[in-house]
């Protein structure tokens, strides 16, 4: 691979995301929800935060303030080999782990009525 090559990757950007909490939400709640509803995560406040390429995993951090925005510090970032399988493509969707979302819906809704 020549330079000019790694230069011109070393450009491409990924999604970058810091998950404060997870938790499996019914459709029931989600259509109650109006402006101010809080809804509880299942996670500690001092807990540290996923820190997501691509929507895996790779590290995790701290909430922190930088000025007026947010931030995150990392803590933890894996390998940098973790890092760069991260960021190609995501082969976990062709599982059986990871569901339509209309059979999904159409069941839980079944299961509501």
């Amino acid at each position: 691979m020549s330079s000019s090559d790694l230069r011109r990757i070393n450009k491409i950007e990924v999604p970058f995301v810091v998950v404060l909490g997870e938790r499996p939400v019914k459709l029931s709640e989600i259509l109650a929800w109006i402006p101010g509803s809080i809804i509880e995560l299942g996670k500690d406040a001092e807990d540290e935060l996923d820190i997501r390429i691509n929507n895996k995993q790779i590290g995790s951090g701290t909430a922190v303030k930088v000025g007026e925005n947010f931030g995150v510090q990392i803590n933890y970032c894996g390998e940098p080999q973790h890092r760069i399988e991260a960021m190609g493509p995501d082969t976990a969707a062709a599982t059986d782990e990871h569901q339509d979302a209309e059979p999904v819906a159409a069941a839980q809704l079944d299961d509501e009525l």
